[in-house]
């Protein structure tokens, strides 16, 4: 039986031919033999022609029988596969065919249950990547958009509804219509062929103002052009990277003048001891000139030092109560509102400093003490993340617009004595708090300094 069950398909077919004619012949030879004994009763039946007539049909009939019963497995087996390949030309990878019949065809139903398993898997798999993909891009921050040829929305992520339309669903909206609402200068940037960068404002008086990157790509897909836009926000990287010259550059200083300094105030001491005897008043004048430039020289590096080697935030749950009244022992402001109820970690340490230095800043604006106030609420962010707002306000002369665009530039201000480090560092720390800080005037009267904190 096993040896039957390996020979070809081919072969089979041919065999049952055969042995159908020849049994077909067979019957003939034998009918005519059985005919021609009983001549006599034939021939008051039929006549000779009639007779090979009935010899033709009965032969037919019997090799038709006969190739029904050798065909009959071979059409089950050809029907099932012809009905998988419709499924297949269907997307439908799910039906699997029953494995029967002689060895090849056995073999053809296995090998189309084998591919239809890894159909399964690969559209599986291709599934799983979509929906993986999908999620990477909605979870992006950077904007992208999809267009067809005729300026209109394939596709768009989640930062993109936002920044266009307030979250709200935007995808089969036209460009044009999609940029009636948005600010003039996105407008430009989206109608100017060109990749680069571009300026936003979130405000009316451009105090807040952000930098972003446009890009743009184009391909075909089903025989159609789609170009993709890419949006994506620079300002904090573009901080960093400022920041983090800054820092390089006040590294190489404060060590080459640590190197100076050092030598200074060593010679300054052996001075005195060697002019002890002399008790000269001028000798002491100098001596203690140059003690005292050196000394401030030293605190003036270690000033600067520490905002180049400002550690990373050890967070920790805050208590607002505490905090607020070890501000109170250093400046008067007044506390408005109600503490925030969701629980928040930060440096506890550098958001003190912070705050401390944008309270000193409010005392020195001319604002009466009566009027600077401290608020600290829950607050979102359009993307929407959770997180807490905390607003410095004054009623002083407030900032111009061109102070406004570099209070939080490093060695920038407008102070006499100042060393524009103050702004510079609450926004490290800030952003080392994966925060944000910003500055504009008061509608009345004065400067509000507003940070965002994430919860968590």
């Amino acid at each position: 039986m096993s040896q039957i069950s390996h020979i070809s398909l081919r072969v089979k077919l041919i065999a049952s031919c055969v042995s159908s004619v020849a049994m077909g012949l067979l019957l003939a030879f034998a009918l005519q033999l059985w005919l021609a004994r009983t001549a006599v009763i034939t021939k008051a039946f039929f006549e000779p022609q009639s007779l090979y007539l009935v010899i033709f049909i009965c032969c037919l009939l019997l090799v038709a029988w006969l190739s029904f019963l050798a065909t009959r497995r071979l059409d089950t087996s050809l029907q099932a596969l012809e009905l998988g390949l419709l499924n297949f030309k269907d997307n439908d990878f799910s039906v699997s065919i029953p494995v029967s019949g002689n060895g090849q065809l056995r073999a053809l139903a296995e090998l189309f249950n084998e591919s239809a398993q890894t159909l399964r898997k690969e559209r599986q798999y291709i599934y799983q990547r979509e929906l993986l993909l999908d999620k990477v891009i909605q979870s992006s921050p950077n904007v992208m958009l999809l267009l067809d040829d005729e300026q209109r929305i394939i596709y768009a992520n989640d930062a993109a509804r936002h920044l266009f339309n307030n979250g709200l669903r935007i995808e089969g909206m036209s460009l044009e219509k999609l940029l009636q609402e948005v600010p003039q200068e996105l407008v430009s940037a989206l109608n100017n062929p060109k990749d680069g960068l571009f300026s936003l404002s979130n405000d009316a008086d451009n105090s807040d103002i952000e930098t972003w990157h446009l890009s743009r790509g184009q391909f075909l897909l089903n025989g159609q052009f789609h170009h993709l836009v890419l949006l994506k926000q620079m300002t904090r990287e573009l901080n960093r990277q400022e920041v983090a010259v800054w820092k390089k550059v006040i590294r190489i200083i404060s060590h080459e003048l640590n190197n100076s300094v050092a030598p200074i105030a060593s010679m300054v001491n052996s001075g005195r001891v060697i002019t002890k005897e002399l008790n000269d008043p001028k000798l002491k004048l100098i001596f203690d000139t140059i003690e005292d430039r050196s000394s401030h020289l030293s605190q003036f590096i270690f000033n600067y030092a520490r905002f180049a080697k400002l550690p990373l935030p050890n967070k920790t749950c805050v208590d607002w109560q505490t905090l607020t009244e070890q501000l109170k022992q250093h400046y008067q402001f007044e506390l408005l509102g109600e503490f925030p109820q969701r629980p928040v970690s930060f440096d506890v340490i550098q958001m003190e400093q912070v705050l401390l230095n944008l309270l000193k800043n409010a005392h020195e604006s001319g604002s009466d003490l009566d009027r600077i106030s401290l608020e600290i609420r829950e607050s979102s962010l359009s993307d929407p993340t959770q997180g807490l707002c905390i607003e410095v306000k004054d009623a002083g002369v407030g900032m111009s617009a061109d102070v406004l665009s570099q209070a939080l530039l490093p060695f920038y201000s407008t102070k006499q004595s100042g060393t524009g480090l103050g702004l510079p560092l609450c926004r490290e720390i800030i952003e080392a708090h994966d925060g944000r800080i910003s500055l504009h005037n008061r509608d009345e009267k004065g400067l509000c300094v507003s940070l965002w904190l994430p919860s968590t």
